[in-house]
């Protein structure tokens, strides 16, 4: 195997193989030289806070491709003033090789108007502003949606939500106060159900329950009744319910009777008339009350029994006595001949009299 290896003709074959291989390559880098012009550098000219106009115009004469880019637009520089330069001024290209221009714009870039309607007010303003746009006057508008932001206006015109502005361009906002109070309700009996929607809407009330006596939802039938009545005065968004029928309010009268004995009920609130009579407070100087005496209860007379007594003592004995005053009756002993004490009364003792002297006989 080794011998047929050195074999003449294989190393023939691979010279030539190495050969072909060898000029390949020589080939390959000559035309690359050729194509990519080596050798053959262009230095990038210094157009820095130059226009764009002059810029390109020497770009053009150095022979070398530019692309603009225009950035956020800076006060502080000229509008269309070359900010900056890629590769650096100075720098070493190829003929036809491409220069970065950064350009400073006429103005602010537009932007879109963020959605921010029927959102709160405060959070509206802050995006608003985090965007870039200024806010200038702000217009109070009556609407049941206290405190929303309604409509955006730029010099105004009413804007729509993604519409572009440019940046910090002022604009004017038109948010919601709140509801009015105490308005009067619309007349909308005789009306399409369409008209009477665009009326209700236009007053700042709300459409409610809308009942068509076929059972249909044709927007073209007649408002035969609505509740509450026209002239009523209610707050702005309440609701307002409506009975639609392709009959005129004429042909629909015991219909509407029967809704006035539901809906239009009189309730009696009147109060009798009140009198308001001066009272005038003198002072006066009547004699104290005495109360009366309370009468004393009689109490029966209690009974004494006689007492018999020895024949060497005699007793003598008052008389009764009529009227208030009691009796008195005394007891005089036999050998000393002194008094005994009265009985005792039931009712309230009084003090004891001392009794007269008697004259005692003895036999």
């Amino acid at each position: 195997m080794l011998k047929s290896l050195f074999n003449w003709k294989v190393l023939l074959n691979l010279v030539i193989a190495i050969g072909v291989f060898a000029g390949l390559i020589w080939l390959t880098f000559r035309w690359l030289e050729h194509h990519t012009n080596h050798g053959q550098e262009i230095p990038v000219p210094n157009i820095v806070n130059k226009s764009i106009h002059d810029a390109v115009k020497i770009l053009d004469d150095t022979g070398l491709e530019y692309e603009v880019d225009s950035a956020n637009y800076n006060p502080k520089f000229r509008p269309f003033q070359v900010l900056q330069v890629y590769p650096a001024p100075g720098s070493r290209v190829k003929d036809g090789r491409t220069v970065h221009l950064t350009v400073n714009p006429r103005t602010w870039a537009p932007i879109a108007v963020p959605d921010v309607i029927n959102k709160y007010s405060g959070l509206a303003f802050q995006r608003l502003d985090q965007v870039g746009l200024k806010i200038g006057d702000t217009i109070y508008e009556p609407s049941i949606q206290k405190d929303a932001l309604l409509r955006i206006l730029y010099k105004g015109n009413a804007v729509n939500p993604g519409a572009r502005l440019p940046r910090f361009s002022v604009i004017d906002v038109v948010v919601g106060s709140g509801p009015m109070r105490n308005i009067s309700i619309p007349n909308v009996v005789g009306l399409t159900v369409k008209e009477a929607r665009a009326v209700i809407t236009k007053s700042m009330f709300e459409v409610g329950l809308v009942e068509h006596e076929d059972g249909s939802k044709d927007e073209s039938d007649i408002i035969y009744y609505q509740d509450p009545a026209s002239g009523d005065v209610r707050d702005q968004g309440m609701q307002i319910d409506l009975w639609a029928s392709k009959k005129t309010p004429a042909e629909l009268r015991a219909k509407i009777e029967q809704l006035n004995s539901i809906y239009r009920m009189k309730v009696d609130t009147s109060l009798p008339p009140v009198r308001y009579e001066e009272v005038h407070n003198e002072p006066s100087y009547d004699a104290p009350v005495v109360p009366a005496p309370v009468p004393r209860r009689e109490t029966p007379k209690p009974e004494v029994p006689k007492t018999e007594t020895p024949k060497t003592q005699t007793t003598t004995s008052k008389p009764a006595v009529t009227g208030t005053e009691k009796p008195k009756t005394s007891t005089v002993a036999p050998a000393t001949g002194h008094t005994a004490k009265p009985a005792a009364s039931t009712t309230t003792q009084q003090p004891a009299q001392k009794p007269k002297a008697k004259k005692v006989v003895v036999e």
